[in-house]
């Protein structure tokens, strides 16, 4: 008889106890009909009971996108590239917004931070988003016991450089909370640029707000950083803009007043026109300059505008939103498929343990 010959009334055997086994432990479940029955009813109330506890969600989502003017012309035929493989360097751009950056940047406490000192409108009443956290998640009845904590709030716009250790402390709790439980940041395809900001809450008003002043403040910190160096170079030559004019009106009327004040000048005497023609050298000068200095502002304003980002929305968050909340029927079937199941497995545990050890 051949080895497989021999193997096979072997594997009959263990599936013919194997389904013995299946087959007595459902005749003991069988028995057992009253246990599951109640624990099932138990859960359901359970499942009932949370779903009156459990406060709704809200979720309010904010998706827009970054244009870039650089990222494209070349950028573009780089991107197309990178798709079929070929990493070829500078296909990313955006420097240090490239790429995750963004939704690293979206994360971090100082953004966070800005966004939760934005203001807030509630019943006519304007306040930070950071106080309005504070009073309906009834924060300052947990810090009754605590009176450096009782007093403390977040006026609109502060300087967080003037914070003390305990306002800090705080802003930095909440901060790890927000990230970790409430907001979440990512983009719909790794090929797309759209970002996704969600925020959930269960105070509504907070949901929206809270997604809304975050992609403002991370807008304005990028749209800043991206042309800092192009808004200094404007803001100095209109200064210098500024100064020729000034100058060169003041030449101008020097001349008048040269002129003035020898109108019926003696033509042997060539000394009196010697003001008034230093004052000419001058308006001439101060021209030429002032020309220049023109051109290269309306250059420099131009590049600005072609350096300056667009940040375009998709979709912004409406109220109502989007809630999320265990309905009574839901909790009721959940609660008890979870209890018979929890009890099933209690059962055949201690069945198996019973054999094991006798």
């Amino acid at each position: 008889m051949t080895e497989y010959q021999q193997a096979q009334p072997d594997e009959e055997i263990s599936l013919k106890e194997l389904i013995a086994k299946f087959s007595e432990v459902y005749q003991y479940l069988l028995t057992q009909w009253k246990t599951i029955l109640l624990a099932g009813c138990l859960g359901a109330l359970l499942g009932l009971g949370y779903s009156f506890i459990k406060k709704p969600v809200y979720k309010a989502e904010y998706s827009f996108v970054l244009e870039d003017e650089k990222s494209g012309g070349l950028g573009g035929a780089l991107s197309l590239a990178s798709q079929f493989g070929l990493d070829i360097g500078g296909a990313g751009g955006g420097g240090a917004f490239a790429g995750d950056n963004l939704i690293e940047l979206m994360k971090s406490r100082t953004m966070v931070q800005q966004a939760l000192l934005s203001p807030l409108e509630v019943k006519g009443k304007k306040q930070s988003l950071f106080n309005y956290y504070i009073d309906f998640n009834d924060l300052r009845d947990d810090w009754a016991d605590e009176p450096q904590l009782s007093h403390i709030t977040y006026p609109i716009h502060a300087n967080s450089a003037k914070f003390n250790r305990q306002q800090d402390s705080i802003l930095t709790d909440l901060h790890k909370d927000l990230i970790k439980n409430h907001l979440s940041v990512s983009k719909f395809d790794k090929k797309l640029s759209v970002i996704n900001v969600e925020v959930r809450s269960t105070n509504e008003l907070f949901a929206k707000a809270f997604a809304e002043a975050l992609v403002a403040q991370v807008s304005r910190f990028y749209v800043d950083t991206k042309t800092q160096k192009s808004a200094k170079n404007v803001a100095i030559l209109q200064h210098q803009a500024d100064s020729v004019r000034q100058r060169l009106n003041a030449a101008i009327s020097g001349v008048a007043l040269a002129n003035d004040a020898n109108p019926n000048l003696n033509p042997t005497m060539q000394v009196l026109r010697a003001p008034s023609q230093q004052r000419q050298v001058d308006v001439q000068a101060n021209t030429a300059i002032l020309t220049e200095l023109v051109k290269n502002l309306e250059l420099a304003k131009l590049a600005l505008r072609r350096e300056t980002p667009l940040i375009q929305v998709i979709d912004k968050p409406i109220l109502p939103l989007e809630v999320d909340k265990v309905g009574k029927l839901k909790g009721l079937v959940l609660g008890g498929l979870l209890a018979g199941f929890l009890i099933l497995i209690y059962l055949v545990t201690r069945r198996f343990l019973a054999n094991v050890l006798k």
